[in-house]
């Protein structure tokens, strides 16, 4: 099955913007290859650049508050486990401390280092890093994998409070939903939304054998799909044709 999300706010769009460069890190970081390492340092600057916004801290700090509360009020209830309940709430203090201890936007501290904002003063020019512009940094690309990826570790880990809060509150919001079967009618799929209730993630699996795309756009009153495929004409189409899929409103 593929999976498709569609966010109903901007700050959950700059999270899942966030979650996929730092899964993308992840991968990138632990490869040994010098270009591999050439397109982790690019994804620390985008995040560097996604981290940016002057909300985000704060937006992190309204939302791990919000779960707290939330997770609090499940205190008593026998349908739940006290350990468990524990645990998720340690974990959320966890992030929120760790957020508060970092001075500045996400990446702040890798700025005071001038060999890293050359780079990143070039690496977005097209052939910026060419070894005649930069030869301390294509000096570094030939060091020993190793040692390029301890470095890697190293910047990546200014990091860590901001993917660590990112991982732990996208978790708790998937969590949250229902996936039901639902049928789109020749190619068609629409779904009022209850009054009262702030969804804030649509998220959508489709058996890729269909050859189907989900093209999804929603508010906080109504959610449509249209289904599509790709024509040799490299277009895509509207489907006629009834099919199945999976869908989970988080809120």
């Amino acid at each position: 099955m593929i999976l498709y999300e569609y966010p109903f706010n901007e700050r959950l769009r700059t999270y899942l913007r966030l979650e996929q460069l730092l899964r993308r890190l992840g991968e990138l970081v632990f490869r040994a290859h010098a270009l591999d390492h050439h397109f982790a340092l690019l994804t620390i600057f985008e995040i560097m650049d996604v981290a940016a916004r002057s909300d985000l801290k704060s937006d992190l700090f309204k939302d791990i508050e919000k779960h707290r509360q939330q997770l609090d009020s499940y205190r008593g209830n026998p349908a739940v486990s006290e350990a468990a309940l524990d645990a998720v709430l340690a974990q959320l203090d966890q992030c929120f401390a760790a957020l508060k201890a970092q001075t500045g936007k996400s990446g702040h501290a890798l700025t005071e280092n001038d060999w890293l904002m050359g780079i990143r003063s070039r690496i977005g020019i097209p052939g910026g890093t060419c070894s005649f512009d930069l030869p301390a940094y294509h000096a570094w690309q030939h060091q020993p994998a190793a040692q390029r990826q301890q470095a890697l570790e190293q910047w990546a880990g200014t990091l860590a409070p901001l993917a660590e809060s990112i991982d732990l509150l996208l978790k708790l919001l998937r969590d949250s939903g229902v996936p039901q079967k639902v049928a789109a009618e020749r190619g068609q799929f629409q779904q009022n939304l209850p009054q009262g209730r702030m969804f804030q993630l649509l998220r959508l699996r489709i058996d890729p054998a269909l050859e189907l795309i989900p093209e999804i756009s929603g508010n906080r009153l109504i959610v449509s799909v249209r289904l599509m495929r790709l024509h040799d004409d490299g277009r895509l189409h509207a489907c006629a044709e009834d099919a199945a899929f999976e869908l989970t409103l988080c809120a």
